[in-house]
């Protein structure tokens, strides 16, 4: 019992055409079909996951990926990354927004504040990630965000959304800003990142999460967790971090897998 809340699988699929990293890097992988990665995830006892849409042609296919199969949703999003190409630019924005709407869509993002890579103006990054929240708060949808060496500039922006849901993506910071994240409600999603970091700080902080405040991920398929580096990632590698993870926080995994499932399930609405 395992839910990859967090992965990029639409990508796998053999229809998916744009050049995007994680389809470049699924390709290169040998992966040309998504229907493989989906049986080894329900094989090994992954019962669903969200596929993260980064861009709105990224973001329209994880729709429609997501409703041919009962065990994956969808989330739309526009990456920090991509926000130049949207910022300003209302008719792309509408568009985007229409997608809400759509069946088996259950959060807005990912979205957030990118200041290590800064591919996109920050002043674009924060109009674009609004623009997102306000949708989300809109249709009572959760965010899954995307923050790196942002957090100070995430908080004002946020504090301005009440009743707004959401967790921390691929959480590795420390367990000050992780207080700031539980405080405000938000969940925290730990992945292979956890596996083979040597950061003291990222490692107390996962396992100063509270059990019913944490989720775990894969990002698929990047970020592979040890002892697999090398090998690409999948949703179904999920279960290896989970076994990590509970090992690190001394949790029987059983416990972990159930706890972190429902989490996932609560927050996102999937039933």
């Amino acid at each position: 019992m395992l839910f990859d809340s967090h992965c990029h699988v639409h990508e796998a699929d053999a229809g998916y055409a744009a050049e995007t990293d994680s389809r470049n890097r699924w390709r290169k992988g040998g992966i040309v079909d998504a229907q493989p990665v989906l049986q080894r995830a329900r094989d090994a006892g992954i019962e669903g996951m969200i596929t993260v849409g980064t861009t709105l042609v990224d973001s329209e296919f994880a729709v429609a990926f997501a409703q041919r199969y009962d065990d994956v949703w969808s989330s739309i999003g526009l990456h920090p990354h991509e926000a130049r190409h949207y910022a300003g630019q209302a008719e792309l924005l509408q568009r985007f927004a229409a997608l809400a709407t759509a069946q088996r869509v259950v959060a807005v993002g990912e979205c957030g504040l990118d200041y290590y890579y800064d591919n996109s103006p920050r002043d674009q990054q924060r109009s674009v990630l609004e623009f997102q929240l306000d949708l989300a708060v809109h249709h009572g949808l959760p965010v899954v965000f995307h923050v790196r060496e942002a957090f100070d500039d995430l908080w004002p922006i946020i504090d301005n959304f009440r009743g707004l849901r959401g967790v921390v993506h691929s959480f590795t910071a420390n367990t000050a800003v992780l207080d700031k994240v539980l405080s405000r409600g938000l969940y925290v999603g730990l992945n292979g990142i956890m596996t083979f970091t040597k950061d003291t700080d990222q490692l107390a902080a996962a396992r100063a999460v509270p059990l019913d405040g944490l989720m775990v991920e894969t990002d698929a398929p990047f970020l592979t967790p040890a002892p697999l580096r090398g090998k690409m990632c999948e949703p179904q590698h999920v279960a290896v971090t989970a076994q990590f993870l509970s090992g690190l926080r001394g949790e029987p995994v059983e416990e972990f897998s159930q706890a972190t499932t429902a989490n996932a399930r609560t927050l996102f609405g999937c039933v």
